[in-house]
């Protein structure tokens, strides 16, 4: 295992891509979220805004991001036959597959830790200019405030989740682009069903299944009451997702030929 963990580190690590969409997902996550922040008011108090999820919104966009580079880690290799070696060298294939979600997961973690802390930082300094303070009842945005530390903390989860998921489904579809859409789709498409579905208990459902609606309730640290599914729920949501897509990726990564 260590000598699979060597080798895809040196993979990635060697990759520029690697760099740069790491260095996307965090500048698209941290310049959203300003944004987003930056728009946010509420000028008379009793609004019904979460600051700590307003302050994350970015993560909304800097996951496609993370997709992506979780698709190229493995569909890289299959577009340049590099997959061959890799599995000539380590013929154990879920070891592979382990090795290469062990070091996305790692770097992951490091970038979404970056883009999270930069976008709390920001809606800590901005939100309070713009109503979500004390004055109007809210308490400041702190990122040592327990309610915050778990929405970041779980946000940062959140992303390497992602990772996860959509290493599974490029390591099950082998092409980058089928891959990239089918991620996206299940990221994207279940908030615009529950959007449309009509009836509250059906919307209500499909967020509590979607891998996304589902585990973005991790953000939430007001009207929790009202989330369908409560914050570490959602996130285990998620984490099904993800272990299918790595379950089903390894079962046809042994069956299939290079």
């Amino acid at each position: 295992m260590r000598r699979a963990l060597h080798a895809e580190w040196t993979k990635l690590s060697t990759l520029a891509s690697t760099f740069w969409l790491l260095l996307a997902a965090v500048a698209l996550t941290v310049t959203v979220s300003a944004a987003a922040v930056a728009t946010a008011r509420c000028p008379s108090g009793g609004c019904a805004e979460d600051p700590a999820k307003i302050s994350l919104t970015g993560i909304y966009l800097g996951q496609a991001v993370v997709a992506v580079l979780a698709v190229m880690a493995v569909s890289g290799e299959y577009d340049t036959g590099m997959i061959r070696v890799t599995l000539t060298a380590t013929p154990r294939r879920l070891t592979v597959l382990a090795a290469k979600a062990a070091v996305l997961t790692g770097l992951v973690l490091v970038a979404g830790a970056i883009a999270v802390l930069g976008s709390l930082l920001v809606g800590g300094l901005i939100l309070p200019g713009h109503g979500f303070g004390p004055s109007h009842g809210y308490p400041a945005l702190s990122v040592t405030d327990g309610p915050v530390i778990r929405a970041g903390f779980g946000s940062v989860l959140y992303l390497a989740l992602i990772a996860l998921l959509s290493l599974g489904a490029a390591t099950a579809l082998r092409e980058a682009a089928a891959a990239i859409g089918v991620v996206l789709g299940l990221l994207y498409l279940f908030p615009i069903v529950a959007a449309v579905a009509g009836r509250p208990d059906l919307a209500r459902h499909i967020k509590q299944i979607g891998p996304m609606t589902a585990g973005l309730a991790i953000q939430a640290t007001t009207g929790r009451g009202s989330l369908p599914v409560s914050p570490w729920a959602g996130l285990a949501v998620l984490a099904a997702w993800a272990a299918g897509a790595l379950a089903l990726g390894g079962v046809l990564l042994r069956q299939r030929d290079a």
